[in-house]
C-alpha cells in the first residue's frame, strides 16, 4: 500500500538531514571512486552516490575537506550534503543512504519500469540518461526527452539546463537522484508539479518518503547494498551500476499524495 505524503518545507537536502536527525553511528570506510562514492558504517550498512568526478577540479587531491573520514560520526558526514563541492556532497549523500537504505516491509522489488504509470498519451521527461531505460520507455509513451549535462544537443539528448523549461509540458518526470548532489532537484520538482507521475530514481536515491512530502514525487526507486565488500571493491576500481547488479537489491517505494500538488 502506498505511503501517505504530508506537507513539509525546505530543500530536499535539508529534509534529508531532518529525517535522519543526529546520528552517532561511526563511519568505517569511505571510497571516493571515479564513478561512485561509497560510505560504510561500523554495522556494515553501506550506501552509494554518484561521484561527479569531472567536476572535482584540478590537482591530485579531489577531496579537500574533513580528514580522516573513517572514524567520524555519521552526522559529521551528513553535514557535507549541502556543500557546493560535488565530491563533498556525494560523500554526504552516500552516508545518508547507508543510514536510510535498509530493508523495510513497504519496499517493492523490481525495476522502476515495473512500477511506473506510463501510457501512450504521455510525454516523458527523463533527467539523467538512464540508457537501459530509454528504449523500453519510448515504446510505451508518446514521446521521451532525455536531459543530460551537455552544452548543446547531442543526438536525442538535450542539455540539462532545458529541463526546468520543458518538464511543465510533460505528464511524467523521471529524475535522477544525483540532482540532490548538484542541488538542482528542488527546481526540477517545482517544474514537475503538474505531472501525474514523478519518479526519483537511481542508486543515489535516499529511500526516505518523508523527504519528498509535499512534492509531486509519487515513486522513489533506489538500491539496498547486499554485499558491501563487493560494492566497495567495485567503487575503488572505478565501477558503477553495471557491476553493482549482483551485489544490490533494486527496490521501489510508491508514495501517495494528500491534498493538491504545490
Amino acid at each position: 500500500m502506498p505511503l501517505t505524503r504530508t506537507k513539509t518545507t525546505g530543500s530536499v537536502a535539508a529534509r534529508i538531514a531532518v529525517a535522519l536527525g543526529d546520528r552517532d553511528e561511526r563511519v568505517l570506510d569511505v571510497r571516493i571512486g571515479l564513478g561512485y562514492t561509497a560510505v560504510q558504517l561500523t554495522d556494515g550498512s553501506t550506501g552509494v552516490a554518484l561521484s561527479f568526478s569531472r567536476d572535482a577540479g584540478f590537482g591530485c587531491t579531489v577531496f579537500k575537506g574533513l580528514r580522516p573520514l573513517a572514524g567520524r560520526t555519521a552526522s559529521e558526514l551528513l553535514a557535507l550534503l549541502p556543500s557546493t563541492d560535488p565530491i563533498e556532497a556525494a560523500v554526504g549523500l552516500a552516508c545518508a543512504n547507508a543510514l536510510a537504505n535498509r530493508p523495510r516491509g513497504e519496499f517493492v522489488d523490481g525495476d522502476v519500469l515495473d512500477h511506473l504509470d506510463l501510457s501512450p498519451r504521455d510525454r516523458v521527461g527523463m533527467v539523467g540518461n538512464f540508457g537501459p531505460l530509454v528504449g523500453p520507455v519510448r515504446k510505451r509513451v508518446r514521446s521521451l526527452t532525455v536531459f543530460e549535462r551537455i552544452e548543446e544537443p547531442v543526438g536525442t539528448l538535450r542539455p540539462a539546463a532545458e529541463a526546468a523549461e520543458m518538464l511543465p509540458e510533460c505528464q511524467v518526470a523521471m529524475i535522477t537522484a544525483t540532482t540532490i548532489i548538484n542541488h538542482s532537484m528542488d527546481d526540477l520538482l517545482q517544474a514537475s508539479r503538474k505531472c501525474h507521475t514523478v519518479a526519483v530514481l537511481g542508486a543515489s536515491t535516499p529511500l526516505l518518503p518523508e523527504v519528498f512530502a509535499g512534492t509531486p514525487v509519487s515513486l522513489i526507486s533506489g538500491v539496498l547494498v547486499t554485499d558491501a565488500p563487493a560494492v566497495l571493491r567495485i567503487v575503488s576500481e572505478g565501477g558503477g551500476m553495471r557491476f553493482f547488479k549482483p551485489y544490490i537489491r533494486k527496490v521501489n517505494l510508491p508514495l501517495e499524495e494528500t491534498g493538491t500538488k504545490p
